[in-house]
């Protein structure tokens, strides 16, 4: 019987500690999630996989926008997937899109037979493409391990009923994880409809309370909020999702 997965989704090595102590099972690392998640630097890879004690899926996107890359912004991608493996890290996540709104099965495929023997995640570029049934069987193509989507739509309780349909076609040929949306209130339910064994969230809720620092004048200046995780809602979700 497959055992269900909760992976957290970090951008600090403090959300990591939280991952461990939470019960996470593997750990999606990035930075700039305010971009939609971009290539977290060589210090955080380092100490998340030397610290956390789970496996760290590192997440390979140059910049944020769309899927389309150029020749120049695959090359940094190569780059980045070797630099990565040498890390130590288990998987890397991953998307590539063509202009027509598909996924680059080619391009993909070169990724992912690159990254060898480290696992693959298809990332949510699948759900900017025009067919989710197609994307899922061009992303099997591929060679990729798993597929992260919320169904399509803007979060995952939009699409839970794609997700449902989507986890029935993957069957087991692929791991099809639920992300984008997910929440401690709706944990069971989308567990319940979608039928999924593999769950995707940060968690994170934003601290009000301003950091202040000195600027370059020496004046006080205000960073603002910050977002932080907490070990219970890990729990929490991980709980809800096992007994949904």
């Amino acid at each position: 019987m497959r055992k269900m997965i909760f992976e957290l989704c970090a951008e600090t090595i403090e959300a990591c500690h939280v991952a461990r102590d939470g019960g996470a099972h593997r750990i999606e690392l990035c930075s700039g999630l305010s971009e939609g998640g971009l290539t977290p630097s060589h210090g955080l890879i380092h100490a998340a996989v030397e610290r956390s004690g789970l496996p760290i899926h590192v997440l390979v996107r140059p910049r944020g926008g769309d899927f389309l890359y150029s020749a120049a912004e695959v090359d940094v991608m190569r780059e980045d997937i070797l630099h990565i493996k040498h890390l130590g890290a288990t998987g890397v996540v991953l998307g590539v899109l063509r202009p027509d709104g598909t996924v680059d099965i080619e391009g993909t495929r070169e990724l992912v037979e690159l990254a060898r023997p480290m696992k693959v995640t298809f990332h949510r570029a699948v759900d900017a493409t025009h067919s989710l049934p197609q994307a899922l069987e061009d992303v099997i193509a591929t060679g990729a391990d798993r597929v992260l989507t919320s169904g399509g739509e803007r979060d995952v309780v939009a699409g839970s009923s794609s997700l449902g349909k989507l986890v029935i076609q993957a069957g087991n040929r692929i791991e099809v994880a639920v992300g984008g949306g997910l929440r401690l209130k709706n944990a069971a339910s989308l567990a319940r409809l979608t039928g999924a064994l593999h769950f995707h969230g940060s968690l994170r809720r934003r601290v009000t309370t301003p950091r202040t620092a000195l600027g370059a004048t020496g004046e006080s200046v205000t960073a603002g909020g910050y977002y932080v995780v907490d070990a219970e809602a890990v729990r929490t979700i991980i709980h809800r999702l096992e007994n949904a």
